[in-house]
């Protein structure tokens, strides 16, 4: 607690700095004019794209109808289309997704459920492919950092971070309950039933329930090669079943105060159908998992000028891993993982002038893991985190200084605990309109931040290290945003280019023989990137308008690790070369969707070398919608063709991806 009392003593310190600071001289560039339609959604979607315009961080958006289009099941599936995002997919509707944004790891990407993160502090990943879409109203990725002055302290933590919002329950004027149906149905056995409702208990108080079943055997067709002979296999051992159900409660009085519930429950059995290699083709691996967490939001304004959001959550996590190939002197292996985490959050936002606002959020977090294994650690994990940020907002400049405080507190109930760790680390972001012409900003920003070592990476039996140190990370973006608009056109276009170090990173090295590895702080890893955006949409006629989006990332990710034998060779799985485009057309009730994904060459280990060399991939997706109402309701069929062109892939090597698929689906809502 003693580095928890200094960091408040350094933020009021830094508060009084702020307070004197000379920034308040260029108050005359406050932009005071604002121009609001009368239509919601016409003012929605200008200030989502104002609002993306005007951010200091590269922030990429996918929302309402454009989530709808990607012909994706989850999450993970639809992430693929942002730039610098690399998605490792072991395969089929069951297969687990992790994503690695900019080169940096899965580890330095925080991905928060309407405003809370989501925690793994066993192995620091989330699995994207448990998140529907069809509860999800919109997703958002920020390199670097969100500049809303409402997020919590663990929202500076990460180097990039993932928002999934879900949907919120919205009436007509003359209901109080909305009611949707959807099933869809197609290749691998998949059968995909979902059912919301929202209720309204009051004038101030509504209700939300999701659930959702996704069932698939998971069986698909490949072609695989042993340098020999080539032949068409079956995967197996790919089936899933999962179960989701969410509960909400949505509170509203007035424009002061607002709050909301959340109850999220999912659990799944799968088979996990291994890499193909030498010749064999099925594996007996299976995976439970059970997460529920229930978390809840708080927010109130006081007067004009000061607010204060309040956050937490509680989460009891199951996993169990059951492999039949390995014998132990009580049976078969069969690990069993449970994680709790108790979280707490307070920020306190106040604005000075107009044009200035300062926030102080502090962040509370309790870990605890158990397993059944021999030796095992039973980590506890305590985490005090401080952020003060403060905004400046100018006609054509907008500024965001922060420095997040980090004191990690670590016990255990055998052996050694890992060192406990206080670490200050900033960010600056800036963004700036350089012409009177607003339709050109220049954005730039510096990060620096850093990851805890996982509870696997310090306490695994036989493997973990305890004197591992974090695994820091530098970024450095500089970029553009364009936009030009009429009534009937809209265009936008973004470019950046960055530069990212990490330092200190924690890889898996052979110990005393090939069966017992050891984590070890080892790796160092310079990246050097560049993205870009493009999206238009308009009306070709009254009855005929379009979208598009077009995405490409160039990243040269290399190993500079002094003296290792890989020095200048691109990271495993880092394509130089990728991309994405999405087109859509629409005619009264018709609407056709196309996507397309491209992924270069790549290597699967860190040596370049022609054995480890991987070929490109691509996909081609296309979809068609009919909508038409049904009893005075909206019923919409979609048909869905997905890899229409057959490609044999792997994302990662030796777990080929699905060929040709077909789905249909049926969505009615009253």
């Amino acid at each position: 607690m003693k580095g928890y009392c200094c960091t408040y003593a350094f933020f009021g310190i830094l508060f009084l700095g702020f307070l004197i600071s000379p920034f308040h001289v260029l108050a005359q560039e406050l932009d005071t004019v604002r121009i609001i339609s009368l239509e919601e959604v016409v003012l929605n979607y200008n200030k989502q794209r104002e609002d993306k315009h005007r951010s200091p961080s590269p922030v990429q958006t996918l929302s309402g109808e454009g989530l709808k289009r990607l012909n994706s099941l989850n999450v993970a599936d639809a992430i693929r289309y942002f730039s610098g995002v690399q998605l490792k997919d072991y395969g089929g509707v069951g297969g687990l997704k992790t994503i690695n944004i900019r080169s940096m790891g899965s580890q330095h990407t925080g991905v928060f459920y309407d405003g809370v993160q989501l925690g793994n502090a066993q192995n620091g990943q989330v699995d994207l492919g448990r998140f529907s879409l069809e509860n999800m109203e919109e997703l958002s990725l920020y390199q670097g950092q969100r500049t809303d002055l409402d997020q919590s302290a663990r929202s500076y933590a990460s180097a990039n971070t993932i928002y999934l919002k879900t949907k919120s329950p919205k009436f007509d004027s003359d209901k109080n309950y909305n009611l949707g149906a959807q099933v869809r149905g197609g290749s691998f056995g998949l059968f995909n039933p979902s059912l919301t409702l929202d209720y309204k208990l009051s004038e101030n108080i509504a209700a939300h329930v999701s659930s959702e079943l996704v069932s698939a055997h998971g069986r698909y067709r490949f072609q695989y090669s042993n340098g020999v002979y080539d032949t068409t296999a079956i995967r197996e051992n790919a089936d899933i079943t999962s179960r989701r159900l969410e509960v909400s409660l949505h509170g509203r009085q007035g424009t002061e105060r607002n709050w909301k519930v959340r109850y999220y429950h999912y659990d799944s059995e799968r088979g996990l159908p291994g890499a193909v290699v030498a010749n064999r083709f099925r594996r007996p691996q299976r995976l439970w998992d059970r997460n529920d967490f229930v978390q809840g939001e708080y927010k109130q304004r006081v007067g004009d000028k000061y607010f204060f959001m309040v956050r937490a959550k509680y989460a009891n996590d199951h996993s169990r891993y059951q492999d039949p190939e390995i014998v132990t002197t009580t049976g078969i292996l069969d690990n069993r993982y449970d994680q709790q985490e108790y979280y707490f959050s307070l920020v306190n936002t106040y604005r000075i002038k107009p044009f200035w606002e300062v926030s102080l959020a502090t962040d509370y977090q309790h870990n605890t893991m158990q397993a059944n294994l021999f030796r095992f650690a039973f980590p506890i994990r305590n985490s005090f985190l401080a952020a003060f940020a403060s905004n400046l907002n100018f006609k054509r400049l907008t500024v965001q200084a922060s420095i997040l405080s980090t004191t990690i507190d670590e016990s255990v109930r055998y052996f050694e605990a890992a060192e406990d760790i206080q670490e200050f680390t900033p960010s600056i972001l800036i963004n700036w309109q350089p012409f009177s012409w607003k339709g050109l900003r220049v954005r730039a920003f510096y990060k620096d931040i850093f990851r805890m070592p996982t509870f696997n990476d310090l306490y695994y039996t036989f493997v973990g290290n305890t004197f591992l140190d974090p695994e820091y990370s530098e970024q450095m973006n500089l970029g553009l945003s364009l936009q030009h608009g009429s009534d009937s056109f809209s265009m936008d276009w973004e470019a950046d280019v960055y530069k990212i170090w990490i330092t200190d990173q924690i890889v898996a090295v052979p110990g005393a023989n090939l069966f017992r590895w050891t984590m070890l702080n080892l790796g160092k890893v310079e990246t050097l990137g560049a993205e870009t955006n493009i999206r238009a949409s308009g009306k070709l006629f009254s009855d005929v308008y379009c979208s598009g989006k077009l995405s490409y990332t160039y990243q040269q990710s290399r190993d500079v690790t002094p003296g290792g034998n890989s020095f200048g060779d691109q990271v495993p799985y880092i394509p130089l070369h990728s991309g994405s485009l999405s087109l859509m057309a629409g005619y009264r009730q018709w609407q056709v969707n196309y996507n397309f994904i491209y992924t270069g060459e790549r290597y699967s280990q860190k040596a370049n070398i022609p054995s480890n060399y991987l070929q490109p991939w691509y996909t081609h997706d296309v979809s068609v919608d009919y909508s038409f109402s049904l009893f005075e309701n909206p019923l919409k069929m979609t048909l869905e063709v997905n890899n229409f062109l057959d490609q044999q892939y792997a994302v990662i090597r030796n777990f080929p991806m699905p060929g040709r698929s077909f789905r249909i689906g049926v969505n009615y809502r009253i």
